[in-house]
């Protein structure tokens, strides 16, 4: 004779399995699931890319803040930025526009 479930096992089954649902979901999809984890470490790549690049950016301008300082003063880089800034050139040079 097959025994019948009571309403309380069906009930706690139930609750049971949809609980299992809940947290499956949550940690997939939750604020601290997978995919929020993945998402961040795209974003987190992606600003240390950008992090890099400016990094690139401020030696840069280091290398010409130090190249136009009074200790070391680079007379060509003196001379690129004259004619770029101030639209200086020598006599004796013909412009090709």
């Amino acid at each position: 004779m097959a025994q019948r479930l009571s309403l309380s096992a069906i009930i706690i089954v139930l609750l049971a399995g949809l609980a299992s649902l809940y947290f499956a979901f949550a940690a997939v999809q939750g604020p601290s699931g997978l995919m929020r984890r993945i998402q961040l470490q795209a974003e987190t790549q992606e600003l240390i890319e950008q992090r890099d690049e400016l990094q690139a950016e401020v030696d840069s301008m280091k290398n010409l803040t130090r190249r136009l300082s009074d200790d070391y003063l680079d007379m060509d880089l003196l001379d690129e930025r004259a004619r770029e800034v101030l639209g200086v050139i020598r006599p004796d040079e013909v412009i090709i526009r």
